[in-house]
């Protein structure tokens, strides 16, 4: 029995895969499977698992007979993993060279939990690698092993599996799984961090998630199968129903909910202009069914965009995020002004506590890190 599964589901992505099977072949740490599991890919990704496997016997390829998407292909690796803990891999990223050994030497420290959670970091096309903005999260000091009491700050990372190591009998013990449709990494982790009794955290990155300059993320395509994440959702409430034990979870996961919806109603690729007032109903009666006694919404502006979003009000919505926008521009026209006077040679008299900071790449990068829907970016 090999100590990981390495599951890499695949779909149209020839011109990254062998970088992706590299960076697990490469591995210091050799005892591992790779299933790679083919889903129906239209393009010469299953030749070039067949080859590969050809000439590693670590690995393992499954060809679908249909294209099932993203969340059952990684269904089909798991009903054949063997390994004693899963890492889910998407196959246009790459693991970090020397991860599995950490991950190995911290889950014998810490007498293998249920769940190791890892950093990532973005990889640009023009080279730049920024590390994520939780990464302060994981240099905390604390117990090496917790459950979501104790570290309730894991639910301020993006909801992906592929940040993760998890303990094969402990996924059958809980009967994890995915679902079909758009978001499915929601309903696996939520109730993954929720029911996990002895969790632990590696202060490395782990995985270089490709930000491609056009295309690659399926979440960022205009779609009607926006309207999966509210099913999503329904799955992890239906776990909580399941276990009132975790009751008092529910404010927490409502409000990270909200703040999902808002992500993707806000973002102009993703539901149709057309569905947009569909999108808003739809939130209204789905966040009137499952908003807890004890949900107390966000404080600022980000309360009151989920809170018209939770009861519908597309108009002042609307509005609001107009105003936003007019302030936003009014911002841009002040800086480029104080520019065009410094290249002038006029002393910008304007004090310094009152002018906005230089945008690094890391602050670009923030918005996405706490969005909740970065995961699916592999078309399949």
């Amino acid at each position: 029995m090999p100590r990981f599964s390495v599951i890499v589901p695949v779909y149209q992505v020839e011109e990254y895969l062998a970088e992706c099977l590299d960076s697990v072949l490469s591995q210091s740490c050799a005892d591992f499977e790779l299933i790679a599991v083919d889903d129906r890919s239209p393009d010469g990704c299953g030749t070039m698992l067949d080859d590969a496997a050809a000439r590693d016997a670590r690995i393992r390829v499954l060809h679908l007979d249909e294209n099932v998407g993203l969340g059952r292909a990684r269904n089909a690796g798991l009903a054949v993993a063997a390994g004693d803990y899963v890492i889910f891999l998407d196959s246009d990223d790459t693991l970090t060279p020397g991860l599995l050994q950490a991950i190995d030497e911290r889950l014998k420290a810490c007498t293998d939990p249920d769940i190791l959670v890892y950093d990532y970091a973005r990889t640009y096309w023009d080279g730049r690698v920024v590390r994520s903005a939780s990464a302060p999260l994981f240099a905390r000091s604390g117990p090496d092993v917790f459950d979501l009491d104790g570290r309730p700050d894991l639910l301020d990372l993006l909801m992906v599996v592929w940040n993760k190591a998890y303990r094969r009998d402990w996924i059958d013990a809980e009967g994890l799984t995915f679902p079909a449709g758009y978001y499915e990494d929601t309903p696996w982790t939520f109730p993954a961090l929720l029911a996990a009794g002895r969790m632990t955290v590696l202060d490395r990155v782990g995985v270089h998630y490709r930000q491609r300059k056009q295309g690659g993320n399926i979440l960022a395509t205009v779609s009607r199968k926006h309207f999966d994440i509210f099913d999503q959702y329904d799955l992890v409430f239906a776990f909580l129903d399941r276990r009132p034990d975790l009751a008092r979870w529910r404010p927490v996961v409502f409000a990270r909910m909200v703040h999902h919806l808002n992500t993707v109603v806000s973002r102009p690729d993703r539901v149709p202009p057309g569905d947009r007032r569909e999108f808003f109903r739809r939130a209204a009666r789905h966040c009137a069914r499952l908003r807890p006694a004890d949900y107390r919404p966000a404080a600022g502006a980000e309360g009151v965009r989920t809170e018209l979003l939770s009861h519908g009000h597309y108009l002042t919505y609307q509005s609001v995020r107009a105003l936003a926008r007019t302030r936003q521009l009014a911002a841009r026209a002040a800086r480029a002004a104080r520019r065009a006077k410094g290249a002038a040679g006029v002393r910008d008299t304007t004090p310094a506590q009152g002018r906005p900071a230089p945008q690094s790449a890391q602050t670009a990068a923030r918005a996405d890190d706490t969005a909740s829907d970065v995961g699916t970016h592999t078309g399949s």
